[in-house]
């Protein structure tokens, strides 16, 4: 079911449910466009929008330059109100800061930091579970850890990762001093922080046929993590064992896994973004991957995808969840319910 849509002003990338209390009705949604010519630019924005299942509204829109990540801040942290982290072109890390208007649903953002972090492109970003640090990405191949608190953040560390860009780098939430990243140089690695500059833990390069494009922990699991690829499989991992997938045989979702999305109540319930194979939901059980559903109806490039937190009731008295996607070239942002029972 549809819930609704919205054309963006420019190439849509990025879209993020907020994960905290009060305001799980908050969908964040962001651009990246080029614009070619001797002096090429890269701009972008931040559109917020209230979602539930009549009615997908937008009450916020900031200008910024090109954006290729945001996440918010994990939910149990110390920060008073939602922060949400960007990493831009223009080698920059904001930190936007949001919280209720008068009592009403309607918020505004608020820019609380502003770090520049390099002179390379910042790709991808992620919060430590105690939103204490950032790792970022480079396209330089480099990563940058960022220590944030409440008055000011600093760049702690920067060291060469990869030889080619980094697409993804991720937090182990049950072990935080743990971060994996993944490049297009197609390895997959993982790095000790409890060190300067961080030694790595582990590499593996004979998986990844092509570039690795995301990285997601298991949040029911302490020992999976999943990883895509643009070599269209997705993997899955058991991290006391990082020689070898647990799924010796790769499971092709088409079209390059860009993003993947755990959910965080139904345990193996994976929202997978497949670029040019458009988005699908998959069920992962031990190896076994199952495609319960796929959604076809947007036009261009499958970019961004997140799940509502928690669930909603529908008039049949089932739970449902609400699902946001979101595609670059058309510019467009559709929210909708999947069609089967996935909860």
């Amino acid at each position: 079911m549809d819930v609704g849509h919205c054309y963006l002003d420019g190439n849509a990338d990025v879209v993020e449910f907020c994960p905290h209390d009060s305001f799980h009705h908050v969908l964040a949604a962001s651009t990246y466009t080029l614009q070619e010519g001797d002096q090429p630019s890269r701009s972008g924005s931040i559109s917020l929008f209230n979602v539930d299942l009549d009615r997908v509204d937008l009450f916020y829109r900031l200008k910024t330059v090109g954006i290729f990540d945001m996440k918010w801040n994990p939910v149990g942290t110390n920060a008073t109100h939602p922060l949400l982290a960007q990493a831009d072109a223009d080698g920059f890390v904001n930190i936007h800061h949001l919280k209720n208007s008068n009592g009403t649903l309607k918020c505004d953002v608020l820019e609380v930091h502003k770090q520049k972090v390099s002179s390379s492109m910042c790709l991808c970003l992620d919060w430590n579970p105690r939103a204490t640090l950032i790792s970022t990405g480079l396209s330089n191949g480099s990563v940058s850890l960022i220590s944030v608190d409440e008055t000011k953040t600093s760049v702690l560390q920067e060291w060469k990762a990869h030889d080619f860009e980094v697409w993804a780098t991720t937090f182990d939430p049950d072990q935080p001093h743990i971060v994996y990243t993944g490049s297009d140089d197609c390895k997959f690695k993982g790095w000790d922080l409890r060190t300067s500059p961080s030694k790595i833990a582990f590499q593996n390069s004979k998986a990844h046929k092509m570039g690795v494009c995301c990285i997601a922990k298991s949040p029911h699991d302490v020992n999976i993590l999943y990883t895509g690829s643009y070599d269209e499989c997705l993997w899955i991992w058991d991290v006391r064992s990082i020689s070898r997938p647990v799924n010796e045989t790769s499971v092709n979702l088409g079209g390059g896994v860009w993003r993947i999305k755990n959910h965080d109540v139904v345990p193996g319930l994976i929202l997978a973004v497949c670029m040019h194979n458009g988005f699908a939901i998959v069920k992962v059980n031990g190896s076994e991957v199952k495609v319960v559903e796929k959604y076809n109806k947007h036009e261009s490039l499958a970019y961004g995808a997140d799940w509502y937190r928690g669930s909603v009731r529908q008039l049949d008295n089932k739970e449902k969840t609400i699902v946001a996607t979101c595609s670059f070239y058309d510019k467009l942002v559709r929210v909708w319910v999947p069609e089967n029972d996935v909860i």
